[in-house]
């Protein structure tokens, strides 16, 4: 994994901008601890921070070829992996073309050559690069089929910036951070923002599995890949089978490194199955880790999202597939004082003790490893959350993820509700996705609501996590790849009934009969179970004396867009929905969206 970077500007001299690259290159350092490198042209600049992963020695990037010996360079910046290197390298060897290192940074390169802006539907893998191509003017931007790996862009008549984080686009002078109020709704619950959407003003996305194109004439995007329904005609054990067939091969690709590789093990179903494939397949032991809190056995309580503690199940696992596991313990003071660095991590309001224990944890990681392996994803494609088992959730006609339970867009003044119109933006933006669900024709009632249901959650929600995955690890240089958002297995599961993967009455009923002869009945039959939080109540007294208190503050720029008394009696004890698990998690937006406006000097307009 890497961080990348550029500037085109057909009405600039690039090699003029070479300090502003190396600042935008430098704000990525996290990401590419191993090597820095930019190239510029007249017209486009681009900056590389490599974290070596395969073929240490080679893949130096900007990586630079050319059609023929006299015609214009072609330079790609690329953060990712190629899981299917091998056939690709095999394909285009025998296509002509020559190789000078074992890195997949040459096979995505020599693929464009090969199949110009088309060559993202060839590649098996998570990615985000950019091309410039010297013959044809043309930059082009893509990103792997379900985000994993982020690409943010700003266009401006005659040019654009992009950058594998927002900090890469705010350290160009060009860039001014600003909020539009109607923005509110999705900065207090990110889990509404659509993929390639972004709440800062003119900053953007390449979209999941899209190419974006840009030349003199300007910018454009296509999809080269969605997901497609048809009738599933195999049967039960046919699916088992073709589902374990495709996890094996995937989790096969996915521990390929010239670094170590670990696992993130819960004791959840899906970082146990995944842990058990691994360590099946490599026949080593493997390395693992979870992440626990201090005193959660005293003040853990159970929610719908979070029935038990990860702990003991992660010690069970690891005691049944001989792991060298490792247990990250924080206190609350160290949840707390990691808030900062997470925020500038993400450069955009974090999720509070979630990426602060998160980024805790993949430091630990990091001292041991360089790449991970995550169970992430998982739930969305298999069907494992609570709502898609609660008739009242699935049958709302609405995002079934927000449940009944208050919602922090409530606090704003009546003035600037009147003006956000959150009811009306979350009509819409719910509207605007079920009409981009992939229809089976003649599929109708339970069937037909829980493809919607599972679409719904391949957007936001998933989104989230995995943005949140990638820039807490890429924060301390560390690597973590997702089997489950491997898109041949996305693409099967997408059209597997949901009498199938309900099929024993339980949530992931075809992830658990997959791999039922890897687990003991004590793991393979936990309920699902969400990332884990502290429940220390001296924590959450902490993250309500805050808000309170930035009630109180002038210089706070949120303060006036809030109702104070509809915040003060939510701090008293909210109601705690599907989605929060105390009052501590509900306010937290709060607080992390002050910070954020303070730390980035954002203008609210």
């Amino acid at each position: 994994m890497c961080g990348i970077t550029g500037w085109l500007d057909f009405r600039r001299d690039m090699r003029d901008e070479i300090s502003a690259l190396e600042r935008m290159t430098a704000s990525l350092a996290s990401r590419g601890p191993d090597g820095s490198g930019t190239w510029t042209a007249p017209h486009v600049a681009l900056g590389h921070r490599r974290l070596a992963v395969v073929d240490l020695e080679g893949g130096a990037q900007p990586m630079v070829a050319r059609r023929t010996p006299d015609s214009e360079p072609v330079v790609l910046v690329y953060n990712g992996e190629i899981y299917n290197t091998p056939e690709l390298r095999a394909q285009l060897a025998a296509r002509g073309h020559l190789f000078a290192t074992r890195s997949d940074t040459e096979v995505a390169l020599r693929a464009y050559l090969e199949w110009g802006a088309d060559c993202a539907e060839h590649l098996n893998g998570i990615f985000a690069f950019a091309v410039w191509d010297g013959d044809r003017e043309t930059l082009t931007l893509s990103r792997d089929r379900l985000g994993v790996k982020p690409l943010y862009v700003h266009t401006y008549p005659g040019g654009l910036l992009f950058g594998s984080e927002p900090k890469a686009i705010l350290a160009n002078p060009l860039f001014k951070p600003v909020l539009e109020a109607e923005r509110l709704p999705m900065v207090f619950n990110p889990r509404l923002k659509e993929p390639g959407d972004s709440i800062l003003t003119g900053l953007g996305e390449v979209a999941p599995a899209s190419t974006l194109v840009v030349d003199r004439s300007g910018a454009h995007e296509f999809p080269y890949w969605r997901l497609v329904s048809r009738p599933h005609t195999d049967g039960w054990d046919t699916t088992v089978a073709t589902v374990r067939g495709l996890l094996e091969d995937i989790v096969l690709r996915q521990l390929v490194a010239d670094v170590p590789v670990c696992s993130l093990l819960s004791g959840g179903l899906d970082s146990t199955a995944l842990s058990a494939l691994a360590a099946r397949l490599t026949g080593r032991p493997l390395t693992t880790f979870a992440v626990d809190f201090t005193e959660s056995d005293q003040h853990f309580r159970s929610t719908a999202l979070r029935p038990d503690r990860d702990a003991p199940y992660a010690r069970q696992a690891s005691e049944h597939l001989g792991t060298r596991h490792t247990e990250v313990v924080l206190d609350s003071a160290a949840v707390s004082a990691g808030a900062a660095e997470a925020l500038r991590a993400r450069d955009l309001p974090s999720l509070g003790q979630f990426d602060s224990s998160m980024l805790q944890l993949f430091s630990e990681v990091r001292g041991r490893s360089t790449v991970a392996l995550s169970g992430e994803g998982a739930d969305e494609v298999f069907g494992g959350y609570p709502w898609f088992h609660t008739p009242t959730l699935v049958e709302a006609d609405t995002y079934p993820w927000l449940g009944k339970g208050p919602r922090l867009i409530e606090c704003l003044a009546p003035d600037v509700l009147d003006r956000v119109r959150p009811e009306e933006q979350e009509r819409d933006g719910y509207a605007t996705l079920l009409a981009r669900v992939p229809r089976l024709e003649g599929e109708s009632g339970l069937q037909a609501r829980m493809r919607e249901v599972l679409y719904l959650s391949l957007q936001g929600p998933l989104h989230l996590l995995l943005d949140r995955t990638d820039r807490m690890s890429m924060a301390v240089g560390l690597e973590v790849r997702v089997p489950f958002c491997d898109h041949r297995l996305v693409e099967y599961l997408w059209n597997v009934p949901w009498s199938m993967k309900c099929a024993d009455g339980r949530e992931k009923s075809l992830l658990r009969a997959a791999v039922r002869d890897l687990l003991p009945p004590s793991l393979l039959n936990r309920r699902k179970s969400a990332y884990p939080a502290t429940h220390a109540p001296n924590y959450t007294q902490q993250v309500v004396t805050g808000v309170l208190r930035l009630l109180d503050d002038p210089d706070s720029p949120l303060r006036e867009l809030l109702d104070a008394a509809r915040v003060r009696k939510l701090a008293e004890g909210a109601d705690v929905s599907v989605a929060w698990a105390n009052t501590a998690h509900l306010l937290t937006p709060l607080l992390e969206t002050d910070a954020w406006l303070r730390a980035y000097n954002v203008r609210i307009v």
